[in-house]
């Protein structure tokens, strides 16, 4: 497997904020004891940006003129967050090109950025401008999100879009409020808090059928840790094997497929992901 990660995602904090660079360093670090390897992104476009969102999201976050508490205006923000969107894209091509699973290490998260706001620690939609971009060389993209909250941003951009299908398990009630319903090419299921592995995986299985049936050239997957049953922001009940058999079930699904990190904010982070990792790298059953 290819991990897309660079030191830079690091380059920003704020004190007492839960998306902190200790997310992606000590998952770093932990990984690179596994003996994974890391291969460092370029940051994608402005133009690859605009695929997914307007002229006037862009701007603000290049001019760093916006207030938002769980989302702040960090100097160098903007160019990190494109840092981290073109790990996506190459995490996406990538495994297009060579049929190995890929996975983009790297903050800010994106998947409550819509077409038009920021949000959610989130600036620019990951998932999306990958998806999008991927959709250059292929004609159908199934997104599979499993963070604890829903991805409203990933939502908005990709609602009615033809080629793509959206699947996401999510808590609910629990910010940012969305994904209460099925509509469209968008699959929902909210799930009550302290939902465990056994129901978890049985809906997702169930999701995983629609995934299946729409038949995708590629899987994007907008992996989040936040289910985990000691997450400090959230409240389902995941054990972290609960991570392995996610990763096994998409890997089964026998598609391209690569990853990018969404939220995910306890001090097992790092466990967990590399059981996501250990998952998704099994041979199809």
């Amino acid at each position: 497997m290819k991990i897309f990660y660079s030191p830079e995602c690091l380059g920003y904090s704020q004190s007492g904020h839960p998306e902190s660079p200790v997310r992606a360093r000590s998952t770093y670090e932990y990984l690179e004891e596994k003996g994974y390897a890391f291969t460092n992104p370029a940051p994608c476009s402005d133009e690859d940006i605009l695929l997914v969102h307007s002229e006037e999201l862009l701007d603000i976050v290049k001019k760093g003129s916006f207030l938002d508490f769980d989302t702040p205006a960090h100097p160098e923000i903007y160019e990190i967050a494109k840092l981290s969107a073109g790990a996506a894209v190459e995490a996406a091509m990538h495994c297009l090109k060579s049929g190995e699973k890929a996975f983009s290490l790297m903050r800010p998260p994106g998947h409550h950025a819509t077409r038009n706001n920021l949000g959610g620690f989130c600036y620019f939609n990951n998932i999306a401008i990958a998806s999008v971009m991927a959709m250059g060389d292929i004609e159908r993209v199934a997104i599979v999100d499993f963070d604890c909250h829903h991805g409203n941003g990933t939502e908005d951009i990709m609602m009615g879009k033809e080629g793509v299908l959206y699947l996401s398990l999510h808590q609910s009630p629990l910010y940012p409020g969305t994904g209460q319903r099925s509509r469209d090419n968008c699959i929902n299921y909210p799930l009550a808090s302290g939902t465990g592995p056994e129901q978890f995986l049985s809906v997702f299985s169930k999701g995983l059928d629609a995934v299946q049936k729409f038949d995708p050239d590629l899987l994007a997957i907008s992996a989040g840790f936040d289910s985990y049953r000691i997450d400090p922001i959230a409240s389902l009940s995941l054990e972290q094997e609960t991570f392995k058999e996610i990763g096994r079930l998409l890997a089964d699904l026998n598609k391209p497929a690569f990853a990018v990190l969404e939220g995910g904010y306890s001090r097992d982070l790092p466990l967990c992901v590399h059981q996501f990792l250990s998952g998704l790298e099994d041979s199809p059953s």
